[in-house]
């Protein structure tokens, strides 16, 4: 799928930094000074975008309790080990793939 092509009806969403129609006196006229000054920002979703997250997110768990849970009992055994050698490795490779991101 190309950026910009769409092949089903898209949801649009618009954000503004502050809402007036939410405040009351006063604070409707700074509200509405506010939004004169704010930048907004519209973002387009395609629904079959929209429906993927929505699946993807109703699916996978936030968090493996049982990972977790099992990670803290090492901790606290003092079983736990950090393999150095594979964060650094992981740490250059992310790095790596970042700088050739922004150079090209």
């Amino acid at each position: 799928m190309k950026i910009g092509h769409q092949n089903d009806a898209s949801v649009n969403i618009t954000s503004n930094n502050q809402s007036a129609a939410a405040k009351t006196g006063a604070e409707v006229a700074n509200a509405a000074r506010s939004e004169r000054k704010a930048s907004s920002a519209s973002v387009t979703v395609s629904a079959t975008l929209a429906r993927g997250l929505e699946k993807a997110s109703s699916t996978e768990p936030e968090v493996d309790d049982v990972k977790v849970n099992a990670m803290k009992q090492a901790i606290a055994d003092k079983s736990y080990t950090v393999n150095a050698s594979a964060i650094a490795d992981k740490l250059l490779a992310s790095t790596k793939e970042l700088s050739q991101r922004t150079i090209s």
